[in-house]
C-alpha cells in the first residue's frame, strides 16, 4: 500500500506489541544477569579472581542503574495521566524498584570489597618499632 509515494509499513497488534515489549524486558535482563554472574557467584572477593570479569560487571551495573532510572521515571512521572494506575501496577513497580536498588547495593558493595583488598593502602601492616 502507497501513500504519496512512501510504502506504509505493517501495522501491529497490541498484542504484538505487548508480547515483543516482554521479550525484550526477558532478553535485557537474561543479558545483565549473564553479565553479574560472576560477580555474583564469587566465593573469595579478591583482585585475582574477579579482574577478568570487571568490565563485565561494570556493564551490568550500568544497565541496572539505566533500569532503575526508566522504574522510578515510570512509578513517579506517569506518561498517561488520565488513566488511574491500578494498585497492583504501583506496587510491583515500587517493590521492583527496591530489589533493583538492593542489586545495585550490593554489586557496589562486591566491588569495594575487591577493591578494599587489594589496596596496599587498606592492607594492616605491622608498623617497623626499632627498640
Amino acid at each position: 500500500m502507497d501513500y504519496a509515494g512512501i510504502k506504509m509499513g505493517k501495522v501491529r497488534s497490541p498484542q504484538y506489541i505487548t508480547r515483543m515489549r516482554i521479550v525484550i524486558f526477558i532478553s535485557v535482563w537474561l543479558f545483565t544477569l549473564w553479565l553479574l554472574m560472576p560477580l555474583i557467584t564469587l566465593e573469595k572477593v579478591e583482585l585475582r579472581s574477579s579482574l577478568e570479569y570487571f568490565y563485565r560487571a561494570a556493564a551490568g551495573v550500568v544497565i541496572m542503574i539505566i533500569l532503575f532510572g526508566k522504574t522510578v521515571t515510570d512509578l513517579l512521572f506517569s506518561q498517561d495521566l488520565s488513566r488511574k494506575k491500578s494498585v497492583l501496577y504501583v506496587t510491583f513497580l515500587t517493590l521492583y524498584s527496591i530489589f533493583l536498588a538492593g542489586g545495585i547495593i550490593f554489586m557496589a558493595v562486591r566491588i569495594l570489597l575487591v577493591f578494599l583488598n587489594t589496596s596496599p593502602a587498606f592492607q594492616p601492616q605491622t608498623p617497623d618499632i626499632q627498640y
